[in-house]
């Protein structure tokens, strides 16, 4: 899908890339704006830290040079977590008791704009935007945001994949005392190998204290590395049923038995970490050596680790391409959501309209992007990147997790999720499951030994396998 798709884009689709908003403003859309007495949209986004200060800093450009011209003021009126983002704006679509009414434009994920799209909340990009314009970024990008209609409800703004995250400073360690080497990381076997290996070497460190060996792997997202697991071996893992928009899961594939191999034995044995949270906090104390996350968390891994006796190390990170099952095609998940207009207003609507194009063109957007991890959307932006230093454009460690980034847009195929109405019922099963049946193990292995482990964790498997297939908690 992706692969070297920006660099067979011709140059004619790069000049097309004209960003005039007089062209947007022609004809009788042109009396919906005025200077003098200019139209206040509301925003509502879900960036946060660093990405904050950028998106204030670039609302307030546009407010002072295009929007001063054209009259119009953004104003951001709330910032949230994507799920909390998420449930206020269902919140104001069902307009429920205390609610706050919806702003006219706000970032969200396909799963959130596939339920405003339901209400008919949503404006239509492709009523902005000429046909050119679109040409201009990335296909893949805006395709995501037709959400399978013929109507552009969700605008990119920024771009994400996951990756593998490796804290070299222990994984070094660990390697020259076992035998092993990063290349030994670019499949999930011989992660789970390298996992298995790793907890029993901690382990052995304290040989008077038995089972206290620390974890060496996890994936931010189970779910992920069983869907995205099961396209690299040729395989679905998710079917639809009969009803509309829904969907199950095929836990009795060969693509996912192998899936299952390569974790839950490990897991069960202490290599993976079980932890309903974000990796980057069990790095912050060491308790994890490599991880699979989005690219746009990337800030959030930290350059100094505190140990449980307080000491505390200054880490390297190695970034790593999405690893690949043995046997697989080289394919990754694309990430990230976009913009959303759900102004009800026509001059609202035109208004927040100008705004996203401005912001998406590759001179905003390369600034928003570059600083956290997250893809610029246009063909020319992609097209900086490969011909700029990348350490002159941002520091480290983005510079060199983009460098990871770039190499896996040219060999890997990406792909997103599908939309249904019950991929996060789905997703939460499934990860809720995992996680309570490794830690059942857990406890079993405790009180086990040998033979009656091994067979403990093929009767295990089956009956969470049962659990799956079925949807139940």
């Amino acid at each position: 899908m992706y692969t070297k798709f920006f660099r067979s884009k011709a140059l004619v689709l790069i000049v097309c890339m004209v960003f005039s908003f007089a062209t947007v403003l022609s004809g009788c859309k042109r009396s919906l704006l005025n200077p003098d007495k200019p139209v206040t949209i509301t925003m509502w986004h879900n960036y946060g830290g660093q990405m904050k200060i950028l998106m204030d800093d670039l609302v307030s450009e546009f407010n002072r040079t295009v929007g001063e011209e054209e009259g119009i003021i953004v104003s951001v009126t709330a910032i949230a977590g994507s799920k909390e983002l998420h449930e206020m704006l269902v919140s104001s679509a069902e307009k429920q008791p205390g609610a706050l009414a919806l702003p006219d434009l706000t970032t969200a994920y396909p799963k959130t704009a596939v339920l405003l799209e339901q209400k008919n909340l949503l404006c239509d990009f492709k009523e902005y935007f000429s046909k050119s314009e679109l040409e201009a970024y990335v296909e893949d990008f805006v395709a995501e945001g037709y959400l399978g209609d013929e109507k552009l409800y969700v605008f990119p703004i920024a771009k994400s994949t996951e990756l593998l995250f490796v804290n070299r400073t222990i994984f070094d360690r660990f390697a020259s005392a076992c035998g092993f080497s990063i290349d030994d990381l670019g499949t999930f076997e011989g992660i789970s190998h390298a996992a298995t290996a790793y907890f029993e070497w901690t382990d052995a460190m304290t040989p008077d204290i038995e089972g206290d060996g620390k974890a060496f792997f996890m994936a931010d997202s189970l779910f992920n590395q069983a869907l995205v697991g099961s396209r690299q071996l040729g395989s679905d893992f998710l079917f639809e049923t009969d009803e509309p928009n829904t969907f199950e899961l095929d836990t009795r594939s060969e693509a996912f038995s192998q899936i299952w191999d390569a974790y839950f034995n490990s897991a069960a044995q202490g290599g993976i970490a079980v932890f309903d949270g974000y990796s980057s906090d069990l790095f912050k104390t060491g308790d994890l050596v490599c991880a699979v996350g989005s690219t746009a968390g990337v800030l959030y891994y930290p350059t100094e680790v505190t140990y449980s006796d307080n000491t505390q190390e200054a880490v390297d990170y190695s970034y790593l391409p999405y690893p690949v099952f043995e046997g697989g095609d080289k394919i990754a998940l694309q990430r990230g959501g976009g913009m959303c207009i759900t102004a009800q207003s026509a001059a609202n609507r035109l208004a927040a309209s100008i705004f996203v194009k401005w912001f998406t063109a590759p001179e905003q957007n390369l600034r928003f992007t570059l600083s956290s991890g997250y893809l610029p959307v246009t063909s020319e932006a992609f097209e900086e990147l490969f011909e700029t230093d990348l350490s002159s454009l941002t520091g480290k460690p983005v510079s060199e997790q983009l460098e990871t980034i770039l190499y896996m847009y040219e060999e890997y195929q990406f792909f997103f999720a599908p939309y249904s109405e019950n991929y996060d019922a789905l997703q939460k099963n499934f990860e809720t499951t995992l996680r309570k049946e490794v830690s059942s193990v857990r406890d079993q292995i405790s009180n086990q030994s040998g033979s009656d482990t091994d067979q403990s964790f093929s009767g295990f498997s089956d009956d969470v396998l049962r659990q799956l297939q079925e949807g139940e908690n």
